[in-house]
């Protein structure tokens, strides 16, 4: 089934923008999320921010550290932690990929999008990133900037 923005099951949960701006992106990953029931229920009405949050591999496992999903209210005392650590699920072959990347090659593991796929599972879009120094930053700002010029004038002529 084709999986995307076509797709009308396909919706996205939270988006961190900034990534791209503070980060070049290598590559990037599907990972499943496990949740409990009120997390879920809170997704679907749309209350999560990835935006200050990381992966870590620690002890073997893929974690997502301060990732927020805000509380349900219906779910009384059955309820979540807001910013608990959540277990991300990925095959032990992306797990040592993931691992060597992050402690030799110095990258780090930045959520991108979180959403619900097209059988309504909640997946998690890691990126496999590099920091950007401050001239970096710009250089993408001025690169970003002469293609919206570029587009102006094209359209003008």
């Amino acid at each position: 089934m084709i999986q995307g923005k076509s797709d009308p099951n396909y919706r996205v949960i939270a988006e961190n923008r900034r990534a791209r701006f503070d980060y070049f992106i290598e590559s990037d990953l599907e990972v499943g999320i496990v949740l409990s029931g009120s997390e879920v229920k809170a997704l679907r009405t749309g209350q999560c921010n990835i935006a200050e949050s990381y992966a870590s591999v620690e002890e073997g496992e893929l974690w997502l550290i301060n990732g927020y999903i805000s509380a349900y209210k219906q779910a009384g005392v059955f309820g979540h932690e807001e910013r608990r650590r959540r277990k991300l699920l990925v095959k032990g072959k992306e797990l040592s990929r993931l691992w060597q990347a992050v402690g030799r090659e110095g990258m780090t593991l930045v959520p991108l999008v979180m959403y619900f796929n097209h059988r309504g599972i909640v997946k998690l879009k890691l990126g496999i990133a590099k920091g950007k120094k401050i001239h970096d930053k710009r250089d993408t700002a001025a690169k970003r900037d002469w293609g919206r010029q570029k587009q102006r004038l094209l359209k003008q002529g």
